[in-house]
C-alpha cells in the first residue's frame, strides 16, 4: 500500500504562518482603500512552490497547506476591515485595542472553520459545486510552473510598489483623473483611480463582475446625484455652503454621494443579504443533514478513507461551545448586562452559522472575491441594532457598537468560511486530508490575528480612514466599515436616509428579477445583486478601474481562452501588482507615522513646488503602460 504524501510538516507550517501574515496586512490595505478582496490562494500556492522547490522532500500536498493557511490571513482580514474600523469612526475606540482585535478576529475566524466542517461533504462532494478559485488553485498547484510564475509574481509586485511609491510616497502625480462640471442645476461628472491595484481586481473578477460594479457606480454617478443636484442644489444647506466655499462640481457631487445616494448601496445590500440566504435553503438543511449522518457513521465505526476525513464532529461542536464563552464576556462587558450578553451571543452563534453557510455556498458559485459578506454583515448589524434598539431603547450609547461587535464575529466567521471551502475543493481534488486542512486553517487565522490590530493601528495613524481631511488627504476610504458605522448609528439615531435605503432595496428587488431572467435563459452573463450594490457604494473612481481592468480580462481571453497559459500569466500579474502596491503602501505608512506627517517624502515638501505638479498625467501614462503588458501577457496562447 503507497504511503501517503506529508502534509503538515514543519516547513509548511512556518511558510502558512509568515504567509498568512503578510497576506493579511495586503489585503487589510486593499480593502480600507477600495473595499474590495481577492482570494490569495494563487499567489501563495506559486510563492509556496517556489520556496519549497528549494527543500529536498516537498510535493504538492505541502504546497497546498501552505495557501490553505495564507489565503486564511487574507481572508479574515477582510472580515477585520469591513467592520472594526467602524468602531474608530463611531468614536467609541480611539485606537486598536491589541487584546480585543485579536479575540475577535481569532475567535471568529475560529467559528468560521468550525460552522462549514459541516457542509464539506454537501457541498464540495455531493452538490460538485465549482468553487472557482479553489478549482484554479488546483490547477497551479498540478502544473507546478515556479520558475516562470514566481519570476513574473515578483516582477509583477516591483512595479505595483514602485508606483505606489511614486503616487502616495513622493506624490509625483495626483492618484485620481478626474473632472466635474455643472449643467443648469445638474452635475456630470467623469474620473478614475490610477491604481494598478483597481485595476488587477477588475482582471482578477473578470468583465461581468466588473461591469456590475461600474453599472451601480453609474446609476448613482450619472442618475442619482444629478437628480438630486437638480432637486436640492439650491435647498441642501450642506451643498450651499458648499458653493460659497467655492467648491467646483466634483466637491459637490462627492458630498451628495456621501451624505444621500450611498445609501441605496445600503438598501441593496440589505435586500441582497436575505436574498442570498433564502436562495440557498435548500443547500444549508442538506449540509446539516449530512453532517448529521457522517457523525452517526463515525460513532458506528465505520472506516473512511483519507480524503473523506473532517474533524470529529464532537469536537467540533464542543469548540463552537467553548469559543462563544469568551464573545460572550465581551459582549457583557459593552452592554453591562447579563440578559442582553445572552442574547447578543446567541444571535452571533445562530447568525454566524447561517451566514456562514451563505458565504460558504456563494463562494462555491461566484468564489470567495465575489462573495457578498457585506450584505451578510450589514444583515447581521442591522438585525442586532434592532434587537438592542428594542431591549435598550435609543438612549444605549454602547448600542451601536454592540451591534459592530456581533457583525465583525460574523463577518470574519463568513470570510473564513467562503475561503475554507475554496481550501478543501482544491484539496479534493488534488486528494488531500480534509481534517489536516482545517487544523491548518486554524493556524492560519491565530496566525493573521496576532498582527492585524497593530497594522489597523499603523494604517489608521498613518493614513485615517474615511472622507480625507488636512490631516490626512489621502485617508483610506474603509467603504465597508463607514457604511458599518453609519447603518448602525443611523438606527439608534433615527438619522438614516430611510428614503435612499428603501429605493436601493427597490433597484435591488429588480437586479434579482433581472437576474432569475437571466438564470431561466440560461444567460452566460449574471447579476448577483450584490456586485450593483458595491458599486452604488463605492465612489466611481475606484469602479471605473475595476471597469477597466474587467475590459482587459474580457479582451484577453477572446485571444487566449478562459483558462488558457495567458489567463493564468495575467492573474500573477495582477495578483503580484495588489500585492506589490498593498505592502508598499504599509511600508510607507512606518516613515509617515515617525515623521508625524505623510507628505514629508513629497517633492514639494524639499523642491519648493506646487503639490502634485505634475498633475494626473504622467499617472495616466503609467497605467496605459500596465495595460499594456497586462494585455500582451494575457493574450498568448502557449506557456
Amino acid at each position: 500500500m503507497q504511503q501517503p504524501l506529508p502534509q503538515l510538516t514543519v516547513k509548511a507550517i512556518i511558510l502558512g504562518i509568515l504567509l498568512s501574515m503578510v497576506l493579511a496586512g495586503a489585503n487589510a490595505y486593499l480593502g480600507l482603500f477600495a473595499g474590495l478582496t481577492v482570494s490569495a490562494s494563487i499567489p501563495a500556492a506559486v510563492i509556496s512552490m517556489g520556496i519549497l522547490r528549494l527543500f529536498k522532500n516537498s510535493n504538492i500536498l505541502e504546497n497546498n497547506i501552505v495557501q490553505t493557511a495564507a489565503s486564511a490571513g487574507e481572508s479574515l482580514a477582510a472580515g477585520v476591515i469591513f467592520t472594526l474600523p467602524a468602531l474608530i469612526l463611531l468614536g467609541y475606540w480611539e485606537t486598536f485595542d491589541y487584546i480585543w482585535v485579536t479575540m475577535i478576529a481569532g475567535l471568529g475566524g475560529l467559528l468560521g472553520v468550525l460552522f462549514t466542517i459541516p457542509l464539506r461533504r454537501s457541498l464540495i462532494v455531493e452538490e460538485n459545486l465549482a468553487f472557482p478559485e479553489g478549482t484554479a488553485t488546483a490547477e497551479v498547484l498540478k502544473v507546478g510552473d515556479t520558475g516562470s510564475g514566481v519570476k513574473l509574481l515578483s516582477l509583477a509586485a516591483l512595479a505595483g510598489g514602485l508606483v505606489k511609491f511614486a503616487d502616495t510616497g513622493l506624490r509625483l502625480w495626483q492618484g485620481v483623473a478626474q473632472a466635474g462640471t455643472f449643467v443648469g442645476q445638474g452635475i456630470a461628472y467623469v474620473g478614475s483611480n490610477l491604481s494598478p491595484a483597481l485595476l488587477s481586481v477588475g482582471y482578477i473578477v473578470r468583465l461581468n463582475i466588473a461591469i456590475l460594479v461600474f453599472g451601480g457606480g453609474a446609476l448613482a454617478w450619472y442618475l442619482g446625484i444629478p437628480v438630486y443636484s437638480v432637486m436640492f442644489l439650491d435647498q441642501d444647506p450642506n451643498l450651499i455652503a458648499l458653493q460659497e466655499q467655492g467648491a467646483g462640481a466634483a466637491a459637490v457631487a462627492g458630498d451628495i454621494w456621501n451624505r444621500k445616494i450611498r445609501y441605496m448601496g445600503v438598501g441593496a445590500m440589505l435586500l441582497g443579504g436575505i436574498w442570498a440566504l433564502f436562495s440557498m435553503r435548500r443547500s444549508l438543511v442538506s449540509g446539516i443533514k449530512s453532517g448529521l449522518q457522517e457523525f452517526k457513521k463515525a460513532k458506528s465505526g465505520t472506516v473512511r478513507a483519507e480524503t473523506d476525513k473532517d474533524m470529529p464532529m464532537p469536537l467540533v461542536l464542543g469548540a463552537i461551545g467553548l469559543f462563544t464563552i469568551p464573545i460572550f464576556l465581551l459582549y457583557w462587558q459593552v452592554v453591562d448586562q447579563l440578559g442582553i450578553s445572552l442574547a447578543l451571543a446567541a444571535v452571533m452563534v445562530i447568525t454566524g452559522f447561517l451566514f456562514s453557510s451563505v458565504a460558504a455556498y456563494m463562494a462555491g458559485l461566484v468564489g470567495s472575491s465575489n462573495n457578498p459578506i457585506s450584505g451578510i454583515t450589514i444583515a447581521t448589524i442591522t438585525f442586532s441594532a434592532f434587537l438592542l434598539l428594542l431591549l435598550l431603547g435609543e438612549g444605549a450609547g454602547n448600542g451601536p457598537a454592540a451591534a459592530i461587535m456581533v457583525g465583525a464575529v460574523v463577518c470574519c466567521a463568513a470570510a473564513i468560511a467562503g475561503d475554507n471551502l475554496q481550501d478543501l475543493k482544491a484539496g479534493h481534488i488534488l486528494g488531500a486530508t480534509p481534517w489536516k486542512q482545517q487544523v491548518m486553517q486554524g493556524i492560519g487565522v491565530m496566525s493573521a490575528a496576532l498582527v492585524v490590530a497593530p497594522i489597523l493601528t499603523l494604517l489608521l495613524v498613518a493614513y485615517g480612514f474615511g472622507p480625507p481631511t488636512e490631516a490626512h488627504p489621502n485617508a483610506l476610504q474603509a467603504p465597508q466599515a463607514t457604511l458599518m458605522a453609519s447603518v448602525a448609528r443611523g438606527v439608534f439615531g433615527g438619522d438614516l436616509p430611510w428614503n435612499m435605503v428603501f429605493i436601493g432595496m427597490a433597484i435591488g428587488a429588480a437586479v434579482i428579477f433581472a437576474d432569475q431572467v437571466l438564470a431561466k435563459r440560461g444567460s452566460n452573463f449574471r447579476m448577483p445583486v450584490l456586485a450593483v450594490a458595491v458599486g452604488i457604494y463605492l465612489p466611481l473612481q475606484l469602479s471605473t478601474a475595476i471597469f477597466a481592468g474587467g475590459l482587459i480580462s474580457w479582451l484577453t481571453e477572446r485571444i487566449s481562452g478562459p483558462d488558457g497559459p495567458g489567463r493564468k500569466a495575467g492573474v500573477l500579474i495582477a495578483a503580484g501588482l495588489i500585492t506589490g502596491e498593498a505592502l508598499m503602501g504599509i511600508l510607507l505608512a512606518l516613515p509617515f507615522v515617525f515623521a508625524e506627517n505623510p507628505a514629508f517624502m513629497a517633492i514639494s515638501s524639499w523642491s519648493g513646488l506646487s503639490n502634485d505638479p505634475l498633475g494626473y498625467w504622467p499617472g495616466l501614462l503609467v497605467m496605459a503602460v500596465l495595460c499594456m503588458w497586462l494585455y500582451k501577457s494575457a493574450s498568448r496562447q502557449t506557456d
